[in-house]
This record gives structure tokens, C-alpha cells and sequence, in this order.
């Protein structure tokens, strides 16, 4: 039980830096992209799982469940699926400056999306929350 409840507030404490910045001293972990967002929106949308996950036991937990599957799609589609297949020249070009600044643990390719630091944890966090949901 706790265990869950700390991967849920480290993913919402992690996803909190695609609405606002995330640095320390020279290095960006995350540029954040405000309020006005989609980021932003699926924070909102995360939330509202939370809650409804603590409040309408059993069915939050399903409801939770179901938001953090559609994120995670919505991730690999954004992210993994042009690591995996590659990425057109105007993709990666936006891809790549994007994200530019941030904290690399591989180095940016010039034929495929290669995550960041930051969503890397980003997409395991999501992940271990998917396996802990119903817990």
C-alpha cells in the first residue's frame, strides 16, 4: 500500500515538470510547457484519478487504471514508437530541438527519437503505476 502510494505521488511530482521547469544549476531535466498545455490537461486528468482512486474504492482504482494505460499509449506514440521504427527528418528535427538542452543518458541520433532522462523516468514511472494500480 505505501509503496503504491509513493510511486503515484513520484509520478505525479515527476510529471509536474512538464508544466513547470525542472532545473538545477546548468542542466534542464524538463522544460515545462505552463498551464495553458496538454501536458498540463493530462496532469489535471492524472489527478483526478488519484482522487477518485482513494475516494470510489474499488472503481477508482479501474478508472486510475484506465487513464494510465491511455497515457502510456499516448507516450509510446509520442515518444518509443520513433525510437523503434524511426522518425521522419521533420519529426526528429522538432523532436531534437525540443528537447535539445535536457539531460541525456544516450546521445540524440540522426535517424531515430532517442528519449531523454527525463522521460525515460517519466515512461517507468507510468509503467510501475500501471502494475500497482489495482493494489
Amino acid at each position: 500500500m505505501y509503496a503504491a502510494i509513493a510511486l503515484r505521488a513520484a509520478l505525479w511530482i515527476w510529471f509536474l515538470g512538464c508544466t513547470t521547469t525542472y532545473r538545477f544549476g546548468r542542466y534542464t531535466l524538463v522544460e515545462g510547457m505552463g498551464v495553458k498545455s496538454a501536458e498540463f490537461a493530462v496532469l489535471c486528468l492524472y489527478s483526478v484519478g488519484l482522487i477518485l482512486c482513494y475516494l470510489l474504492r474499488p472503481a477508482g482504482r479501474w478508472i486510475l487504471l484506465a487513464i494510465l494505460i491511455l497515457w502510456f499509449i499516448v507516450q509510446f506514440f509520442c515518444h518509443w514508437y520513433f525510437t523503434i521504427f524511426g522518425a521522419s527528418e521533420k519529426k526528429l528535427r522538432g523532436y531534437n530541438d525540443c528537447f535539445r538542452g535536457t539531460v541525456r543518458l544516450f546521445p540524440m541520433s540522426e535517424k531515430r527519437i532517442v528519449p531523454d532522462l527525463y522521460h525515460i523516468v517519466q515512461h517507468t514511472l507510468i509503467l510501475l503505476n500501471i502494475v500497482i494500480c489495482p493494489a
